[in-house]
């Protein structure tokens, strides 16, 4: 659930609407494995790399945190914090679909701090039921949409969102304690 809050595939669905109308075809396998592969080996390597740069995980939960507080605002008041401004539509499949918007810097950030938490097995799972939602809502997007609306979409973003923010306040909590 927290990755799904924090991929927030249903909240992106206006966002590959409009990938779709600006580039014309997705591919929703492509960009869910490429997604997928892109979480299990930052999963792996992530800590190594941390390690390698003299920070610990506690300390990455923590700056997670305030990662995971910053997309909950987002989503809650329907604001942009943060815009990338690369508009190269080169291939939408990978970028930004697969990268940044799948996989992005909310969804590395969680997976490490979640490897703090719970077994490396059971993040695995999770991380592959979700990329098998996220091909799901790929595929259906835009029946989503007309089932769902724009209004539904927006409460669904929000409630995400605060759900996000409880998540952001809980993994901080925690681990801050450790550090001090």
């Amino acid at each position: 659930m927290v990755l799904f809050a924090v991929i927030d595939i249903i909240g992106n669905i206006p966002i590959i609407i409009d990938l779709r109308k600006k580039v014309g075809h997705i591919q929703s396998e492509k960009a869910s494995i490429i997604a997928g592969i892109i979480m299990i080996v930052f999963l792996f390597l992530g800590k190594s790399l941390l390690s390698l740069i003299g920070i610990d995980v506690n300390s990455f939960a923590v700056a997670g945190a305030f990662v995971l507080f910053f997309i909950a605002l987002e989503m809650i008041l329907g604001v942009t914090l943060y815009k990338d401004n690369n508009d190269s539509g080169v291939t939408a499949s990978i970028f930004p679909l697969a990268f940044p918007l799948i996989a992005g810097p909310g969804s590395l950030t969680t997976l490490l701090s979640l490897r703090a938490e719970f077994r490396l097995e059971n993040i695995i799972v999770a991380v592959i039921i979700n990329v098998i939602l996220i091909y799901a809502v790929l595929k259906t997007s835009v029946k989503i949409e007309h089932i769902i609306g724009k209004n539904g979409i927006n409460i669904i973003r929000k409630v995400f969102g605060v759900i996000l923010l409880a998540i952001a306040v809980k993994l901080f909590a925690a681990n801050i304690k450790v550090l001090f």
